[in-house]
């Protein structure tokens, strides 16, 4: 009688290779759903940066309109938060953000006045994922 117990307690566990196929089936689905999602992650990124891009431009016709001027690019996207120093100094300046935004990838956002690819306006862009301006990832507000 004691023999019987032992056979059926052993056969009611699992063994070693069933154990490893479980294992590789969940690290399979796991894997997949890594590679699923970091495309999902760079399209994310991709949206704040054109979101961020039309906050800015906002904040940047605002003040022109306050101000009638555009600030330049050496006072750059700073004059948003705080007040320039250099010339044209605004004669009606009020902050319209709180702080100078960053891209997803932790670089400042680029502002050209007059702009290159928007001559008869100002170039707003993010460096992109490779961090240097001029390169095929680069976003701006001329290709939104």
């Amino acid at each position: 009688m004691q023999t019987n117990l032992l056979s059926k307690s052993a056969r009611s566990g699992f063994s070693l290779i069933e154990m490893v196929l479980v294992l590789g089936i969940i690290a399979l689905l796991v894997g997949s759903g890594i590679v699923y999602l970091v495309g999902v992650l760079g399209v994310g990124k991709e949206t704040r940066v054109k979101a961020d891009i039309n906050t800015i431009s906002a904040a940047l016709r605002t003040y022109e309109s306050q101000n009638l001027a555009l600030p330049t690019t050496q006072q750059g996207l700073r004059a948003l938060v705080e007040m320039p120093k250099t010339k044209p100094v605004p004669k009606s300046w009020r902050p319209l953000l709180k702080k100078t935004l960053l891209d997803p990838w932790g670089n400042e956002y680029q502002y050209l006045n007059p702009g290159k690819k928007d001559a008869g306006g100002f170039d707003l862009s993010s460096a992109g994922p490779d961090g240097k301006s001029g390169t095929e990832d680069d976003i701006g507000n001329w290709n939104l």
